[in-house]
C-alpha cells in the first residue's frame, strides 16, 4: 500500500519591494483585517515512493495559524494513511473537531490545504490530471471575470473597464461600498462604456437592509449583473427578504467553508449565485458544494482572491468540472505574484484561464521559493 510518509507545512508571506515588516490593518469602508504584504499556507505531502503532493490554503492573514493546525492535529491521521483515499480521509479529517463545532474557519483552512495536496499527490501517483478524477473537464479554458477596477475616481474605473473591453472582456466586478448613491453612479458610468459590458458590485457586508434593497434595485435599473455580500455575512433572513425584493441575483459565499454554511441561505433563497472559494472549500467540498448548488438550480462563480498558483490550479479544477458554472474570478492587480511559488508560470488570457495539464493540479512547485517565503524557515 502506498503510505504518507511526511507533511511539511509552510506559512509564506512574499514580503515588500520597501523591506517593511509584516502588520494588518482594516481597509475602510470595508470591515475585515487585510496584511501588508502576501500571505498564504502551503502543504506538501510526500508519499513512501517520493511522490509529492502540494495544497495551500486562502489564509491571507496568520497563516501561522491554521499551518499549526495540520502540524499538530491532521498530519498525525496522514502519516501512513493511503492518499490515493482522498475522500475518506477528508471525512476523517473533517470529523477531528466537529463535536466542538471547528468545521469551519481555521480548522477548515488547514483541512482545504490539505485535500487540495491529497488530491495534487493521488493525480501524481495515478498519471491523471485532478479533473479527470473529478469525473472530467466541462471547460478546458475556464471563463473569468475581471474583478477589481482600482481606482479613486469613477473616471479611473472608467479608463481601466475601457481598456478591458477592447481586450474582449464583458465581465466585470469592483468592490464599492461608499454610500448607495455613490455606488449607483459609479455603475451608471461603466455601463456607458460598453452596451454588452455586465456590471457586477461586491460591498464586503457594509449595508443594512434598507440601503442594500436601494442598491440592488438601482443595480437591476442599470442592467446590473449580480450583487455580491450586500449585508451581514450571517444574516440569512435579510438575504432571504433582499433576493426577494430585488431583481438582480445575490451573490455569496466565499466565507462560507462547506455546504451545511451553505444550505440555510439556498433553502430559504437567499442568494442567486454561490460563490465558494478552493483555497477555503478545498477541492471535495468545493465540488460538493458545486453540486448542492446545481441540484437547486443555482449557478456558481468561484471566489478568488489572494492565493497564489497552487489555490489557484485547485479552483481551475473544480471550476472546469462544474456544469454550472458562470465564470471564475480574476484578479489581475492580485495575479502578479501568483506565479512566485510556480516553476513554470499560470498564463491567463483577458477573459479565461487555460486549465493546467498534467498529472495532479498540472503545476510544478518551486521549492526554493516555498524555502525562501516561508516564515518558520526563517525562525
Amino acid at each position: 500500500m502506498t503510505k504518507i510518509v511526511s507533511v511539511d507545512v509552510y506559512p509564506l508571506a512574499l514580503g515588500r519591494p520597501d523591506g517593511a515588516p509584516r502588520a494588518y490593518a482594516t481597509r475602510p469602508p470595508w470591515p475585515s483585517v487585510y496584511g501588508n504584504q502576501r500571505e498564504t499556507l502551503v502543504v506538501r505531502l510526500t508519499a513512501d515512493d517520493g511522490t509529492t503532493g502540494w495544497g495551500e490554503a486562502l489564509a491571507p492573514v496568520a497563516p501561522e495559524v491554521p499551518g499549526e493546525i495540520v502540524r499538530r492535529l491532521l498530519a498525525p491521521v496522514l502519516l501512513g494513511a493511503d492518499p490515493r483515499r482522498v475522500r475518506p480521509l477528508r471525512h476523517r479529517l473533517g470529523e477531528l473537531m466537529r463535536e466542538r463545532g471547528h468545521l469551519g474557519g481555521h480548522q477548515a483552512d488547514a483541512i482545504a490545504a490539505v485535500d487540495i495536496a491529497l488530491w495534487d499527490l493521488a493525480g501524481k501517483l495515478a498519471d491523471r490530471p485532478v479533473v479527470e478524477l473529478l469525473g472530467g473537464a466541462f471547460h478546458d479554458a475556464v471563463p473569468t471575470y475581471v474583478s477589481g477596477l482600482p481606482g479613486r475616481t469613477d473616471a479611473d474605473r472608467v479608463a481601466q473597464a475601457r481598456d478591458w473591453v477592447g481586450q474582449g472582456v464583458r465581465r466585470v466586478k469592483l468592490g464599492l461600498g461608499y454610500g448607495v448613491d455613490a455606488d449607483l453612479a459609479t455603475v451608471a458610468a461603466l455601463r456607458q462604456v460598453h452596451p454588452d459590458l455586465q456590471v457586477a458590485v461586491d460591498v464586503h457586508g457594509v449595508y443594512g437592509l434598507a440601503d442594500a434593497v436601494r442598491l440592488g434595485r438601482g443595480l437591476a435599473d442599470r442592467d446590473g449583473w449580480f450583487l455580491e455580500m450586500p449585508l451581514a455575512f450571517e444574516d440569512v433572513a435579510g438575504h432571504a427578504d433582499l433576493a426577494a425584493r430585488v431583481d438582480v441575483p445575490v451573490a455569496l459565499g466565499e466565507s462560507l467553508r462547506h455546504r451545511w454554511e451553505f444550505q440555510p441561505f439556498v433553502t430559504a433563497r437567499a442568494a442567486g449565485l454561490l460563490q465558494p472559494d478552493i483555497g477555503r472549500t478545498g477541492i471535495t467540498e468545493g465540488l460538493a458544494i458545486a453540486q448542492y448548488a446545481e441540484t437547486h438550480h443555482l449557478p456558481v462563480a468561484p471566489h478568488h482572491s489572494a492565493g497564489l498558483g497552487l489555490a489557484l490550479a485547485a479552483g481551475l479544477h473544480v471550476a472546469a468540472a462544474c456544469v454550472n458554472l458562470v465564470a471564475f474570478e480574476w484578479h489581475p492587480t492580485l495575479f502578479d505574484r501568483v506565479n512566485d511559488i510556480l516553476t513554470v508560470p499560470i498564463e491567463p488570457t483577458p477573459t479565461a484561464i487555460p486549465l493546467p495539464t498534467g498529472p495532479g493540479l498540472g503545476v510544478s512547485v518551486d521549492v526554493e521559493a516555498i524555502a525562501r517565503f516561508s516564515t518558520w524557515g526563517a525562525e
